[in-house]
């Protein structure tokens, strides 16, 4: 019998760099959302540990060791003598700013624990990247440190959104490196119970210090966020992690998805979609 997860797509609304430790680790204070746009994991029993990749994302992606998936599978299975055929459907694009090998990875050891009936690692995954303990969640959270300290935030209003890739890699130290500050003002506090207008407002005076170094690297971000605001009803767009995905919020679903139409038939090669945030988990 197969177990399956969901691996949504994460997107930073919100991210300072407040610091950097002395292991070269920066800190951070992000906002952290999930949309229901993802990849899907199916794990079934077997006598070892095997990865298929299929889906629209699927060229490229490597199925060995080095993927986040298999090296989640071992971290959870530690020295019992565990097996399981995964199965990756890529509908993510790749190093993308949007978490998905953490994402895929949170996604993996949720459906692993479930089919070999055992417990979630000590660290939530935190050996496996600074994203896949928010991933495991998979819900609305403020992450704090180096992605440790994690907050849950339930009642954040649903928001409305277009994701867009331009298809452009940006090496994460490579935009880390072209910081003008690492020690930048943490997010303002959170307002209670926030109306979505109200939300968005807030969210409007908080920034992604990452998108400026990400923008000088990669023109084509640049490019993302004029085609996103020319679009009709859009609220507030920005890029989400360290690039090169972009969001732009809308006050509805019809909103969001007319916006992702006109933006993929003007910019035929980027990678479009719309959802709205939720918990995945």
């Amino acid at each position: 019998m197969a177990n399956r997860a969901f691996a949504p797509a994460k997107v930073n609304l919100a991210l300072h760099v407040t610091g950097q430790r002395q292991d070269g680790y920066h800190l951070l204070d992000s906002l952290v959302v999930f949309v229901g746009i993802g990849d899907r994991i199916t794990v079934s029993k077997a006598d070892d540990l095997s990865l298929t990749v299929t889906g629209p994302r699927a060229a490229g992606v490597p199925t060995g060791p080095e993927n986040l998936v298999l090296k989640a599978a071992t971290l959870l299975r530690g020295d019992q003598p565990l097996g399981a055929q995964i199965s990756l459907e890529k509908n993510l694009p790749a190093a993308a700013g949007i978490g998905g090998g953490s994402s895929d990875a949170a996604a993996t050891l949720r459906a692993l624990a479930a089919l070999w009936q055992c417990d979630l690692p000590n660290d939530n995954g935190l050996s496996l990247g600074a994203d896949v303990p928010v991933c495991l969640t998979a819900q609305s959270c403020r992450m704090e440190g180096i992605g440790e300290q994690i907050t849950p935030l339930p009642n954040l209003p649903t928001l409305h959104m277009v994701l867009v890739n331009p298809g452009v890699e940006v090496p994460t130290p490579v935009v880390f490196k072209g910081l003008a500050s690492k020690d930048n003002p943490a997010m303002e506090a959170l307002p209670q119970e926030p109306s979505t207008l109200g939300f968005i407002a807030w969210l409007g005076r908080q920034r992604n210090d990452l998108e400026p170094p990400a923008r000088a690297h990669a023109p084509e971000i640049t490019a993302v966020l004029d085609a996103m605001a020319a679009t009709d009803q859009v609220l507030l767009h920005r890029m989400s992690g360290s690039g090169a995905t972009c969001f732009a919020l809308y006050p509805s679903m019809e909103a969001a998805a007319a916006a992702a139409i006109v933006l993929k038939q003007t910019n035929t090669d980027w990678w479009v979609a719309s959802g709205q945030t939720g918990s995945f988990a």
